[in-house]
């Protein structure tokens, strides 16, 4: 199963019940880790010179990208994608989208204040095959974040994308500045977690393809949907298609 890290006024709580669903959990479910979200790990020296990067997500001009919607249940997710930044993984993305492979997909696990993750056919974050026929490599690009909006492969360990994913949910009252002392991050980098939230503890261990324009609204009601064990919404949250706008 996949998980992701959760953070707030009611963190160790979250944290206790991660540690107990992973303790739970089969071996070999695609979970993003829900610990730690306050203490981003020290980064290596590649970023420690990258202050003049430029941040993808935060674009004015969506036009340069291609585009995805996300229907669902509860309304409409519109997306950009970074081909660049992560080929494998936005292949795979618009393949098993054009495919029908998402279609009628719930979304199996949503927690609010961190992700809602989808994207596995069996409904259990047990399944699911990336378009290739076998796990691909992780792309970690610096100029990439798991920013409030941030899509993103979830994974069972290194190297092991297939098609589940997740959306970053987590909001600017996530996160402080205190969170990156000694992190290595790059000041705009920091800023811009300062300002928009996210999830910084996961850069680097799982592979930012996208990035959510519209639709934040409808990822926050997915996010507070009342759950059950493993975080499975109660009433299901369907993915009902995935349209590719624009592959240029």
């Amino acid at each position: 199963m996949l998980l992701f890290s959760a953070c707030g006024n009611n963190n160790e709580e979250a944290a206790d019940e991660i540690d107990e669903n992973l303790q739970n959990d089969p071996a070999g479910e695609e979970e993003v880790d829900q610990e730690n979200i306050d203490e981003p790990e020290e980064q290596d020296d590649e970023l420690e010179d990258l202050e003049d990067l430029t941040y993808p997500q935060f674009e004015e001009d969506e036009s340069n990208y291609p585009q995805a919607v996300l229907h669902t249940s509860m309304g409409e997710i519109e997306l950009i994608l970074f081909p660049e930044e992560a080929p494998l993984a936005v292949e795979n993305f618009i393949t098993l989208a054009e495919e029908g492979y998402y279609d009628e997909v719930i979304f199996h696990r949503v927690i609010e204040n961190f992700m809602v993750q989808g994207g596995d056919p069996s409904g259990t974050g047990m399944g699911g095959d990336s378009a290739f026929g076998e796990p691909f490599e992780d792309e970690f690009d610096p100029s990439l974040g798991h920013f409030r909006g941030a899509l993103s492969m979830a994974n069972s360990g290194p190297d092991t994308n297939s098609s589940q994913f997740f959306i970053v949910q987590a909001d600017e009252s996530q996160v402080s500045e205190e969170m990156f002392q000694d992190s290595g991050f790059p000041e705009q980098r920091v800023e811009y977690y300062v300002e928009e939230g996210g999830t910084p503890h996961l850069d680097f261990q799982h592979t930012v393809f996208g990035h959510v324009t519209e639709g934040m609204d409808v990822v926050d009601e997915i996010a507070a949907v009342e759950t059950e064990s493993a975080d499975k919404p109660s009433e299901d949250v369907v993915i009902e298609s995935v349209e590719i706008v624009d592959e240029e």
